[in-house]
């Protein structure tokens, strides 16, 4: 078979979904054709200018007006808005004919069976032979849809379910027809995976598939617990959210930002259609929920769910909570439960499920109840939805936001206690459960070699996880390839002669551990190795400097070691850049102050998609002094040459740190020159960012690396600039555009770029702009205002404007 490329894609159906997987694949590069219905009616502004339904202003609102209307949502589907130009709109009457050209053909209309073999019809006239063709339903069986097409459209046939928002979900599940051949499947599976950047999961055609299925067992589970157990939704979200490594929204909020009509249109299909489901009432909806959609309580769409905004008295916006008994929203009650209290030293989600399951309280019962439902559960669903138990799991991770899936949860308590608890609650496992822990087996996972094995039902016995080559898992190899450590850092070698520092701080926070953890890589790499990493896989890369530190040298006045401590941190980010092995940058998430400036002095940075990057000190009231403020000094001293007025050059990167602009993607680091064009680069998929990393480090170091020489070359324009930045500052200050503090810090900042007030434009060393930014960081530490925005941050994690 031919080696099939990707360069163009139509998306049929314009709707939140469509536009959504139309952006993301604009996002990666490729060609979109987006189309849409033609209107049947004309609007009031149609009618005002005198179009009529012949024009095709009109004939392509639907799509064109939905597509802005996705460009403007928040959070943004698109990595930068100029991806947008990517795709082309039209309509399914004048340019369905287009789809000739294209190498796959999406459908993404209205979840109608009729509609969609209708629109199957019309596409199968105007499409090529071989063009892959598929369906993103959320549930509609496969076998139905392409029934009476030709035997080309059946054999490059299937679903591929994205789900909302398709940037930022990693789910993509891939449904086989009865007739879809084998090479296109493998094709769409590493498709999503090397392109998309998704966790493909190849599921069977059965009712919502393997992601809905199980997610919806588990709110409708809660559902039918809440009265039972007699909780109130706070309570609920409170012991589903971030605790046990779910999102924030937990249970009943994320219903509400989904739409509770979704969650029960998905409810009655698997009602309707799994008659022989062990679990088959618990999909019948409970009477507050049947009474909700009456009133149309639909969640944030109708402005009301299980929660409901609204202004008191005072004008101050309040969040209301429905009482499920009376159905009457109330003050939000504040939820405390003490098995929750024993967790909070826990850093690790996985490590907390033991301490859960154990509770004396209310929480426990309902720990134990809901585990002991969810674990007997997706046991019975093995063989009928998927024949590999790993697939659940990274169904519910990548689709559903959970950090870890039902089996590894099970993992964690331990298979024998998770058997106990669904005892307790009357509940049997599959057979299969019991067979493996009669053979011995006592885990569902186990990790061999630095790979993943799963238990395997059909050969009874531990098989690898497919898949995994391209993978580094870091979980995986940090005991067996652990070369120092310290309560900041783990450092692995990665193979290859490429060392990995890992941070292991409290979410990743660089301070003293961390900055000798870092030290003491680049001895070990430039000793013994060729090349560093810094990468690591927890939920975000770093959110910078340990501020608290700071904070309490600055109250206790320590001013000599809060010097030293910021040297240090200056002096790290130079030994990265100059070092005599290549060092390699991963960030990911948010990588926010420190980690902004530890990424920039790398020799590479190898960025996921989704990071979010930016010099954020301007928030705590200091400029960034980990050598941030110099850096971008440089970099608007290495663009002068490119003909640009150096004054604006100049500006453009000190009003990036002084709004403290942090980028939404990757893509947007780039515009604010934190990112570089020609040497950093962008992976879309987060798992193979370790791996790459590593790849470049190696590439790096087998092309003969050679240490950097220091730069003493970086041209400030000094008097010159400055006296342009104190007049903007002035300004701003005099108009109350800023706070008297906030003119104070960027005027410190404005020296430090200007390099001091030099009397004309000169060359000066990296050093020179270190002592001054370090200088400058320091004088503001003394400032009360300074150590209240601090105190601020530390207290409530949100940056305070004076």
């Amino acid at each position: 078979m031919s080696k099939r490329t990707i360069k163009k894609v139509a998306v049929i159906g314009s709707g939140i979904m469509g536009s959504g997987i139309a952006c993301h694949f604009a996002n990666i590069g490729v060609e979109v054709l987006l189309l849409d219905i033609v209107p049947r009616a004309l609007n009031d502004a149609e009618k005002s200018k005198g179009l009529t339904l012949d024009d095709k202003l009109v004939r392509n609102r639907l799509v064109n007006d939905a597509l802005k209307k996705a460009l403007k949502s928040k959070p943004s589907p698109i990595y930068h808005q100029k991806f947008a130009s990517r795709i082309t709109t039209g309509n399914l009457e004048d340019d369905i004919s287009k789809v000739k050209d294209v190498d796959w053909i999406i459908e993404v209309v209205v979840e109608r069976l009729d509609i969609k073999k209708q629109v199957f019809e019309n596409l199968e006239k105007h499409r090529t032979p071989g063009t892959l063709i598929t369906s993103n339903t959320s549930g509609i069986p496969i076998k139905f849809m392409s029934e009476g097409r030709s035997d080309d459209f059946q054999t490059h046939f299937c679903g591929t379910h994205f789900f909302n928002p398709a940037r930022y979900l990693k789910l993509f599940e891939i449904i086989p027809g009865p007739k879809t051949s084998s090479a296109v499947l493998d094709f769409l599976n590493n498709y999503g995976e090397q392109y998309l950047g998704k966790t493909s999961v190849i599921a069977k055609d059965t009712p919502a598939f393997i992601g809905n299925r199980i997610g919806i067992f588990g709110i409708q589970s809660l559902f039918h617990q809440v009265k039972a157990l007699g909780l109130t939704i706070e309570e609920v979200d409170k012991l589903t959210g971030p605790v046990i490594g779910r999102p924030k929204s937990a249970t009943f909020r994320t219903v509400d930002v989904v739409g509770l009509d979704t969650l029960v249109h998905v409810a009655n299909g698997i009602y309707n259609n799994c008659p022989d489901d062990e679990a088959h009432e618990l999909f019948k909806l409970p009477d507050f929920i049947n009474t909700m959609m009456e009133n149309k309580w639909l969640g944030s769409k109708t402005g009301q769910g299980f929660y409901k905004k609204v202004k008191g008295e005072s004008g101050k916006s309040e969040i209301l909570s429905l009482d499920l008994d009376t159905l009457e929203y109330s003050s939000k009650k504040k939820a405390k439960f003490s098995t929750l209290e024993l967790t909070k030293t826990i850093e690790k989600v996985i490590d907390r499920f033991k301490v859960l399951v154990s509770g004396k309280d209310k929480a426990g019962e309902f720990y134990r109840k809901n585990f002991a439902a969810m674990f007997a559960y997706v046991s019975n669903r093995v063989p009928e939805i998927t024949d590999e138990l790993f697939k659940i799991d990274d169904a519910m991770k990548a689709g559903f936001g959970w950090e870890h899936g039902p089996f590894q949860i099970w993992d964690a308590i331990g298979v024998d206690k998770g058997l106990e608890i669904m005892k307790a609650e009357g509940l049997e496992p599959a057979s299969w459960v019991n067979d493996m822990v009669n053979a011995g087996n006592t885990s569902f996972y186990t990790v061999q070699n630095g790979a993943t094995y799963y238990y395997d039902i059909t050969s009874k016995s531990q098989v690898k996880k497919p898949g995994q080559d391209a993978f580094i898992i870091l979980d995986n190899i940090r005991k067996s390839n652990e070369v120092f450590k310290n309560s900041g850092v783990v450092i692995e070698d990665l193979g290859d002669g490429i060392l990995n520092c890992e941070f292991q701080s409290k979410m990743n926070t660089i301070g003293g551990d961390v900055l000798a953890g870092l030290n003491k890589a680049i001895d070990l790499a430039e000793k013994d190795y060729s090349g560093l990493v810094i990468g690591n896989q927890g939920a975000n890369f770093s959110v910078g400097a340990n501020i608290g530190m700071i904070f309490m040298m600055a109250v206790e006045q320590e001013y000599d070691e809060l010097n030293g401590a910021i040297k240090y941190f200056q002096d790290t980010m130079m030994r990265m850049r100059y070092s005599s092995i290549p060092t390699v940058s991963a960030p990911h998430g948010m990588s926010l102050g420190g980690a902004c400036e530890l990424s920039m002095h790398a020799d590479k940075v190898v960025a996921a998609a989704e990071t979010y990057i930016g010099l954020v000190e301007f928030g705590v009231g200091v400029i960034p002094g980990g050598a941030g403020s110099k850096e971008m000094a440089l970099r608007a001293s290495d663009s002068f040459s490119k003909g640009d007025v150096e004054l604006n050059v100049l500006q453009e990167y000190f009003l990036t740190i002084g709004m403290a602009k942090v980028a939404t993607s990757a893509y947007e680091a780039f515009d604010m020159g934190v990112l570089q064009k020609g040497k950093d680069i962008v992976v879309v998929n987060k798992d193979r960012q370790i791996a790459t990393a590593k790849a470049h480090a190696k590439l790096m170091a087998d092309a003969g690396y050679t240490q950097p020489i220091k730069r003493k070359d970086v041209k400030v324009l000094g008097k010159q600039a400055l006296g342009m930045f104190l007049v903007g500052t002035d300004a701003m200050e005099a108009s109350k555009y800023i706070s008297e503090h906030d003119q104070k810090i960027a005027n410190k900042l404005a020296y430090v770029m200007a390099g001091g007030d030099l009397s004309e434009p000169t060359l000066v060393s990296e050093q020179y702009l270190l002592d001054l930014e370090r200088e400058a960081f320091l004088s503001l530490c003394t400032e009360r205002k300074t150590l209240e925005r601090i105190q601020h941050m530390l207290k409530t994690g949100k940056p305070l404007r004076n």
